[in-house]
This record gives C-alpha cells, structure tokens and sequence, in this order.
C-alpha cells in the first residue's frame, strides 16, 4: 500500500506533526501509568482501522515491557483475565469515547464512574486527552492510508522539542 501523501515530507503537514508530537509528550510525561497509554491508543487505533498506529502501539508497548499475551488480548479486554480493573475502565472510556457516534450521550456514567475510581484528576485529564489525541491520528494516517509495518520504535524523537 502506497500513502496518498507523505506527511513527512510536506512542509505544512511536519509543522502541525511537530505540534502534534509536543502536544502527546504532556500526556506521555503525565501520571498516566505508560501501559494503560498504550493499551489505550491500541484499542483506539484497532476499532479505527488504522494499521500504522496499531503498529506503533504495539511494538511501543512491547519496547517498553509489555507481555505479548496482554498485547493480543486487547481486542478482547473484556474476557479476559490479564487487565486490571483500571485498566479496564481506561480501555472502556477508549471505546465509548472512539465510538462516540453510536452512542447518543457520549462516555455512559457508569464507565466515567469507573474511569473516576481509579484515575485522579491529572491522570483523567490525561486519558481524556489521550482519547482525543489518538482518534486524531487515527483518522489522519487513516485518511492518507499511511503503512503499516515500518515504524521503530522512538523514530519520531526527532519531532519533539
């Protein structure tokens, strides 16, 4: 599969991608554990389709510890046995905030008083962000149809000042 545009290579597009990249390290320097980021932004990136953020979540998550079998249970959180109850109720407000559209209120009350219970307000603020941030990078790379298979990870170091 061939990208639409290289968003790389682009002069406007590297300027928003900087920003872009500036605006996730405040949540990747947050105290949102790591891992729930990254289960988190898989999840996303799994029901949107988009391939090269599932790629870069994945092998992210991998470099930084994670276990495979955790890894290829998200799709399937909610039977399995490997996430914690925060865990979960990140992995909830990942999907109900991606799948805003088939729900006519939005996040239910009942996952925002899950989410409540185990996160403080920073780390809400975070994993709301999060949810914003990564629907966002979904759609782009979705949208130019970027590849999946070639990211390493910490090759987009470069884009943060």
């Amino acid at each position: 599969m061939e990208p639409r545009i290289n968003l790389f290579e682009n002069e406007l597009a590297a300027k928003f991608g900087k920003r872009f990249a500036n605006a996730s390290m405040v949540i990747s320097n947050s105290s949102l554990p790591k891992s729930t980021q990254e289960l988190v932004s898989l999840r996303a990136s799994q029901i949107n389709g988009c391939g090269f953020c599932t790629d870069m979540h994945t092998k992210d998550a991998a470099a930084a510890g994670e276990t495979s079998v955790r890894l290829n249970l998200v799709a399937a959180w909610r039977e399995a046995t490997v996430f914690t109850e925060a865990e979960r109720a990140a992995l909830a407000l990942a999907e109900e905030g991606t799948r805003i559209a088939d729900h006519h209120r939005g996040v239910s009350d009942e996952t925002w008083q899950q989410v409540r219970k185990h996160y403080d307000d920073d780390q809400l603020a975070a994993l709301v962000s999060l949810v914003a941030l990564i629907n966002a990078a979904n759609r782009i790379n979705v949208i130019v149809r970027t590849p999946a298979g070639s990211y390493q990870p910490g090759m987009f170091d470069s884009f943060v000042d």
